[in-house]
């Protein structure tokens, strides 16, 4: 049965509990020539209510987060034909060790309790990690895609 779109504009709270139940997104950082780079990235929302995501500092979103920290991300549901949200922020790019404390937290929104957290610290610091951290300063509607709604329920024949 075809579907209709549907789109909704949700208030803070539920746009928090929304991006708190998923963990894929598409980050959208500029470029230093102004066009868009596209990423998809796993990423969690800290106990402040920011977008948070591990990267390394030499890979491109991280550099172009620093130059031009006006950021978008789309968030998508597992289904591929379920609701997704579009949020615009400001980036900050958290360097070690600065870091890694919220790439603790970073983990622990995604994952739960690491088996051992010393371990894991260790990891980040090996392995040279930052943390992207976005404060949510706009969203767009909660959307799911399909036919308008001006058009009713379409028939196929």
């Amino acid at each position: 049965m075809p579907r209709t779109a549907t789109a909704r504009t949700p208030e803070r709270a539920e746009l928090l509990e929304f991006l708190r139940a998923r963990t894929r997104c598409v980050l959208i950082t500029t470029r230093s020539d102004g066009g868009p780079q596209v990423s998809p990235v796993t990423y969690g929302v800290d106990v402040e209510g920011r977008l948070v995501i591990a990267s390394y500092p030499q890979r491109a979103k991280s550099r172009n987060a620093r130059r031009t920290p006006a950021v978008a991300a789309c968030v998508l549901s597992e289904d591929w034909n379920g609701p997704y949200v579009q949020v615009e922020g400001t980036a900050e790019v958290l360097e070690l060790p600065a870091a890694v404390e919220p790439l603790v937290e970073y983990f622990r929104v995604i994952s739960g309790e690491h088996p051992d957290w010393d371990e894991y610290r260790a990891a980040m610091v090996r392995q040279g990690k930052c943390l992207i951290r976005v404060t949510i300063d706009r969203w767009g509607p909660i959307a799911t895609g399909g036919f308008p709604p001006e058009l009713g329920q379409p028939t196929t024949s």
